[in-house]
């Protein structure tokens, strides 16, 4: 454990061992190839993580190469190889981490007696002679050694005492002190990992884990309650994802750390700037969609509509905002317009896109917007810019999708038609295209009608309605010249929707660089 003095007071480095690969894996549906799980641990690294556990290696054949393969290349990152407390998982695992510069084994069994009378079917006695020979066994291949007593939280206490006990006379170094059900209460935490840690002999020698699930919302809290008893390694997951309600999530960690940093005393190595994109490779890889109010990486994380909010962000971020969403790769888009926007946001949102709209002007746009609000609860920005420029008789859209047709089947390529209108040039014109589906071959055909090199990166659908008029609401993200851009669109057909939507971040990204250009002129004439 590293420390340093900063303002007089001893700041503790805490290390993030990172699971989404293995225990973050087993959510239901949340699978990941070989492959993928190759990409992910890259990122992993690139974010700062300490140690990677990238797998169950003895699982399946495409298991074991994926965790070779990741301990092969990352050679900057400890690997933490996962085994029950059998030869066979130990073996598998030492075999497959071999070729990593750090490496750890990390074994586990139950400690309580539920788990030992149901699932186990040992008694205590057996538990502790399977944990004395196992982690002497690993011994001999690895010096360091993660022990994990799962379901520690509703164990007994003794017996927890004297179960880490034998493996620290075995060699373990590490010891892990698990929530496994989210059961346990912050206070409760506490007192396990202080009492464990000063009672169990040679308990001072080695260093402590926690890992926390988050059946009750507590798994960040718990995490913190045991660094308080002594841990100093946290186990999370991207986006929190594992088995039920998952587990601590790893960027809201992070940055309850670094947000509240001069009151814990903590730090991390985590590089903030790739929590956002490393929680969208997960989400996709995963395909689990996050949380709108998902603290950190929510969609709606760092979006206000209150009038009030929006007013003051705009005076100051620090008014409604305790971190800045740019520190973490997250694309500014902070005001959400809807019914309880003021004119203060209608306005400077028109002015991100190079929009000036007089006073008399503002208050039609105003009455509009808020007409179109009773009908929508959000307005997007490219419905807003088509209020503006209906109201000052102008077309700010440089491109408007008119109309869409796809000729879809069961075997073969599917065929898209699609007119966009040019408004610069006041002309419709129809691009024809194919795809495997229905949307490829709809953005093929836009990408020939829109002279912008943005790549269609992530698209997400929601149901806004129910029954058969049911609407569907499309968000779409672009990058273009490195930076992103968000389209929303509601209709009833999904797919014109996502065009819609598509053609919406387009125009954005077009704008955004058309006033950045429009500054850059006015600033080499004042020179």
């Amino acid at each position: 454990m590293s420390q340093q003095q900063t303002n007089n007071q001893v700041t503790k480095q805490i290390q993030i061992f990172d699971t989404t690969l293995r225990d973050g894996e087993q959510s239901p549906g949340a699978s990941i190839d070989p492959e993928r799980k190759i990409v992910i641990a890259r990122q992993l690294a690139k974010l700062g993580i300490d140690v990677i556990e990238p797998g169950f290696a003895l699982s399946s054949p495409g298991e074991f190469a994926a965790v070779q393969q990741i301990s092969r290349e990352l050679q900057n990152v400890e690997i933490a190889g996962f085994a029950r407390m059998m030869k066979v998982d130990i073996d598998a695992a030492i075999k497959a981490t071999r070729d990593a510069a750090r490496r750890r084994l990390h074994v586990f069994i139950s400690s309580s007696d539920i788990h030992l009378q149901h699932q186990l079917r040992k008694t205590r006695a057996e538990v502790l002679k399977q944990t004395k020979e196992m982690i002497a066994y690993g011994k001999q291949f690895v010096n360091e050694i993660e022990f994990s007593a799962m379901d520690s939280t509703r164990s007994d206490r003794d017996f927890v005492i004297e179960l880490v006990e034998t493996a620290i006379a075995e060699g373990a170094t590490i010891i892990n002190l698990p929530d496994t059900l989210g059961y346990a209460l912050p206070d409760e935490i506490e007192e396990l990992f202080r009492t464990v840690r000063t009672q169990a002999r040679g308990g001072q020698s080695v260093r402590y884990s926690a890992h926390n699930h988050n059946d009750l919302g507590l798994a960040a809290a718990n995490s913190l309650a045991a660094i308080r008893g002594g841990a100093t390694q946290i186990e999370v997951t991207v986006n929190g994802v594992g088995e039920r309600a998952g587990n601590c999530s790893l960027e809201e960690l992070a940055m309850i750390i670094e947000t509240r940093k001069s009151a814990l005393n903590l730090e991390t190595n985590i590089n903030q700037r790739e929590i956002y994109e490393t929680s969208r490779m997960v989400s996709r890889a995963m395909h689990y969609p996050i949380a709108f109010n998902k603290p950190i990486v929510g969609r709606n994380a760092f979006q206000h509509e209150s009038g009030i909010h929006q007013d003051g962000l705009l005076k100051n971020r620090n008014t409604y905002e305790i971190m800045d969403p740019e520190a973490m790769g997250i694309s500014r888009s902070m005001i959400i317009l809807g019914r309880h926007s003021g004119r203060h946001a209608i306005k400077h949102r028109l002015s991100e896109y190079g929009i000036e709209v007089a006073d008399a002007e503002l208050t039609e746009v105003y009455d509009r917007f808020k007409a179109l609000c009773d009908v929508k609860k959000i307005v997007t920005d490219d419905e807003l810019i088509r209020i503006a420029g209906e109201t000052t008789a102008t077309q700010p859209d440089p491109y408007m999708l008119v109309d869409l047709q796809v000729l879809a089947g069961s075997h073969k390529s599917r065929i898209a038609t699609v007119t966009v209108k040019d408004s610069a040039a006041g002309e419709e014109c129809s691009y024809s295209g194919m795809g495997e589906g229905p949307l490829e071959a709809v953005i093929h055909c836009i990408q020939q009608a829109i002279p912008v090199a943005a790549e269609f990166e992530d698209l997400e659908l929601h149901s806004v309605s129910t029954g058969e008029d049911a609407h569907g609401e499309a968000v779409v993200t672009i990058i273009n010249k490195g930076e992103r851009f968000r389209g929303t669109s509601i209709h009833k057909d999904i797919i014109f929707a996502a065009a819609q939507a598509y053609v919406a971040a387009c125009n954005q990204a077009i704008m955004t660089g058309k006033k950045q250009d429009d500054g850059a002129e006015e600033e080499a004439e004042v020179v």
